[in-house]
């Protein structure tokens, strides 16, 4: 019995204080550059624009449009040392699971000369725990687009002042 009257008498005291608390606190006052800022951007993000634009994100804003990827570029040359060869086609529509890989199907060694594709590197075949020489594609490997992506004829996201490996050139 005594247990629950100290609950009771904990759980009103508690009450009180929250009600006092709520009646203390004083408004802020709300100076002429915040309120000028909540009404020219009542969204509440600051004034930031990301990537995808000032808009909210509960918003619903247009597709950007698709990227165009040339139909056959040929052999992509690399800007730096060990970078992963480019895509020069598309790769829309192209499954690679745990099931299928259709890069595999134009790539691996035993069909990359009857389709006029390039070769996997052997390196694709070798296990990086123990090193040695699988039969098939290392499991850390198979999926293509970890490493490899096609290029697109697009506009960068942000602007880039890289260079290339002069060696390269």
């Amino acid at each position: 019995m005594k247990r629950i009257l100290l609950a009771v008498l904990a759980v009103s005291a508690l009450m009180a204080g929250v009600v006092q608390s709520e009646e203390s606190t004083p408004a802020k006052p709300v100076s002429e550059a915040v309120a000028k800022t909540e009404i020219l951007n009542p969204g509440g993000i600051g004034g930031l624009e990301s990537l995808r634009g000032s808009a909210e994100l509960e918003d619903t804003r247009p597709a950007d449009p698709m990227k165009h990827y040339p139909k056959d570029q040929g052999v992509i040359d690399n800007d730096y040392v060990y970078q992963p060869p480019l895509i020069p086609h598309t790769i829309r529509h192209y499954e690679v699971s745990l099931n299928a890989n259709k890069c595999l199907a134009c790539h691996s060694w035993k069909n990359a000369k009857e389709m006029g594709a390039t070769k996997i590197s052997i390196t694709h075949y070798v296990s990086p725990q123990e090193g040695q020489v699988l039969s098939d594609v290392s499991p850390s490997r198979y999926f293509c687009q970890q490493c490899h992506v096609p290029q697109a004829d697009a506009k960068p996201l942000v602007e880039n002042d890289f260079k290339r490996v002069s060696a390269l050139q």
